[in-house]
């Protein structure tokens, strides 16, 4: 959701977060309860800080640089193919 900012005459400005169909023009103050009237401001479309924007940025940022993978993690286990002894089965096309 993006973020507004409020005024209030006496305490200054704080930002708020609301939905873009129910934004209201003003807002009470969290700090004396007072009318806060919301101003125009540059969008602020998320929290840069926040985990579902870090999670965005650092998907957005592997399609360009991969991350390069030395080897298997550690303790990984290898996927092992079953041997089959049955003779009808090497009829059968191969992938």
């Amino acid at each position: 959701m993006p973020l507004y900012q409020f005024r209030c005459d006496h305490c200054g400005s704080f930002d708020r977060s609301y939905s873009m169909t129910a934004v209201p023009e003003a807002a009470d103050c969290p700090a004396c309860a007072g009318p806060a009237r919301r101003q125009i401001t540059a969008p602020r479309l998320g929290h840069g800080n926040s985990a579902p924007m870090r999670l965005l940025d650092a998907t957005a940022r592997s399609a360009s640089e991969p991350a390069v993978v030395q080897g298997t993690r550690p303790g990984a286990r290898r996927a092992t193919q079953k041997v089959t002894t049955n003779p009808l089965h090497r009829k059968l096309p191969r992938p």
